[in-house]
């Protein structure tokens, strides 16, 4: 016995060193995808042909543009980088040799896309995993990533005499050295005293949560309270920033009584916690607690990301026991179905699934390291080499942390159980969607939820795609009114009024009307400039009651924002 459980430790440990140098990817995975990829181009002659004439074409529109001196003119360029590619937008990329180079990578991406994609016979899987693989291995050699190939690094150096280099070499090392000893990004904003200060009492609290109820300042309020269920992936204060960036700050001058779950940032000792855990001590017990607490019969209820998903599983399971406490759930870029889950299924399947699971059981959790190199490699080009190249050839250091930034930097870790469950039972099953999950040994259903649902999806998300957020539509029986808003999966959220560039598209689908497809919705929902917090704030007043006098606030327990969001 002690043999076996010395290899398992072995086996684990091994496991640990392979995650760290693979930034938490499966190599058995890879080296599959990879060999699918190459044993079906190696059988498939005309897509070999088809990449030869790509290739001829590529190098023949190349050397006509350099011919041509270069010129800088969008439409003599023989490609265009993406609208989201910011790499070679200053104007010193537009003339000789350097528009030369990057018009020579663009192309090469544009051929590594096509030599990735559309292989007779490739597992679907496989062809989204290698197009995504091949961009990320490419960008690494993208000439603005080097000194002597990047025009605005050379110009910089000759500016600063050298000093640029100077400061980007000492970030490196400072950079390696806390990469040697795991240490994340450290917030700037103090919770307490920057962020989370909207005024409120910790009411109630349990292993899991401490659950705040917020001082009321409209003398009059909606008799149907408000309970924000965050994502335990994330402090909850991501609704709560700064005073003029805060969402809960904005509905209780909307007049609500608003209470938010403050998940436990859990360590190796809690290893065991499920996400029946999750449930009954997270939206269950708030719930509970809220409902003996106000009298309220009806409880309108938000979910963002994962605390979404939970949250949909909490309403399916009270429909089906009758329990109709509920009055409205509202999803902010929160997938109840995972069939399209968006660029995170590229990491996600059984090999992927069983390495993680091995990390974490010799540690007890996922932490945040490891999820942020996922997130991270998402969008590798604004959050790796982007930032690269300003600190370590511009010199520039770090960027002043906003609110937004500090809170992303302010990390949780994820119980190991609880984590391959979710990872397991909704992105490789799709479990709540199929109806297979079970609560309580009995199954729960999407299509029992009846109450009136917003969901919220944003436009550059792509941790939870709108179109996949969307999907809610065809889950249940429900009205559903859908908002998709511009930016990405906190920025599209944290959209307060007021805030510049904002709009929105808006349209309901009630559970009567003809089914739409993600993009007939989209030709039909009627666009809006601004924040749609206020569009929200009144779909919430319209199913809400008579005003009465603010609830009191009893059994206090401590101060807002409370201990656990404090916990590192």
């Amino acid at each position: 016995m002690g043999d076996v459980q010395a290899n398992a430790k072995d086996q684990h440990a091994l496991r640990k060193s392979l995650a760290r140098l693979t930034a938490g990817t499966s190599p058995a995975a890879t080296i599959t995808m990879w060999t699918d990829w190459a044993v079906h181009l190696a059988s498939a002659p005309d897509k070999q042909l088809t990449l030869m004439r790509k290739a001829q074409e590529n190098w023949l529109l190349w050397t006509n543009f350099v011919a041509h001196g270069c010129p800088s003119e969008l439409e003599a360029r023989p490609v265009r980088p993406e609208g989201t590619d910011r790499r070679f937008r200053d104007e010193s990329w537009d003339s000789a040799p350097f528009a030369a180079m990057a018009q020579a990578f663009l192309l090469m991406e544009d051929f590594l896309d096509a030599a990735t994609s559309d292989v007779p016979g490739l597992n679907p899987a496989h062809d989204r995993a290698m197009t995504f693989l091949g961009r990320q291995m490419l960008d690494a050699f993208a000439p603005s990533n080097f000194l002597a190939t990047n025009p605005e690094a050379i110009a910089r150096t000759f500016e600063t005499g050298g000093f640029n280099l100077v400061g980007g070499a000492s970030a490196f090392w400072q950079d390696i050295q806390k990469r040697m000893h795991d240490e994340a990004p450290k917030p700037t904003k103090k919770v307490g005293r920057d962020v989370a200060v909207t005024p409120g009492k910790v009411v109630f609290r349990n292993h899991l949560i401490e659950l705040i109820q917020y001082v009321p300042v409209t003398d009059k309020v909606h008799p149907e309270p408000v309970l924000i269920i965050p994502a335990w992936i994330m402090k909850y204060y991501i609704l709560d920033l700064s005073p003029e960036n805060s969402m809960i700050k904005y509905l209780t001058e909307q007049g609500f009584t608003v209470f938010a779950i403050s998940w436990r940032n859990p360590d190796a000792a809690d290893a065991e916690l499920g996400m029946a855990d999750y449930l009954h001590q997270g939206p269950s017990a708030a719930i509970d607690q809220i409902a003996d607490a106000t009298k309220a019969r009806k409880i309108h209820t938000v979910g963002y990301c994962l605390g979404g998903t939970l949250l949909s599983i909490a309403a399916a399971a009270m429909a089906r026991d009758g329990d109709d406490r509920l009055a409205s759930m509202t999803l902010l870029a929160a997938q109840t179905d995972f069939s399209e889950a968006g660029e995170l299924m590229l990491f996600i399947n059984e090999s992927q699934v069983s390495f993680l699971e091995d990390i974490m059981d010799a540690q007890g959790y996922l932490n945040a390291n490891q999820m942020m190199s996922a997130f991270q490699m998402l969008r590798s080009n604004d959050l790796i080499w982007s930032q690269m190249v300003r600190k370590y050839l511009l010199g520039d250091g770090d960027a002043a942390m906003n609110d937004l930034m500090s809170w992303n930097a302010d990390s949780t870790r994820m119980p190991a159980r609880m984590h391959g469950e979710y990872l397991r039972q909704m992105f490789l099953n799709n479990d709540l969607a199929a109806g297979r999950y079970h609560v309580d040994g009995h199954g729960v259903s999407l299509r029992d939820i009846r109450i009136p649902v917003f969901g919220v999806g944003t436009e550059t998300d792509h941790i939870a795609p709108w179109k996949s957020v969307f999907k809610i539509h065809n889950l249940g029986h429900a009205d559903v009114t859908f908002a998709l808003t511009n930016g990405g999966h906190n920025a599209g959220v944290v959209s307060k009024p007021g805030h510049p560039r904002r709009h929105y598209r808006l349209h309901t689908i009630r559970d009567q009307d003809k089914a739409l497809t993600p993009e007939d919705w989209f030709e039909e929902a009627s666009l809006h400039e601004g924040s749609w917090w206020p569009a929200w704030a009144a779909w919430l007043s319209e199913r809400s009651g008579k005003k009465i006098n603010p609830p009191k606030i009893t059994g206090a327990l401590e101060d807002a924002p409370g201990s656990y969001v404090k916990m590192e």
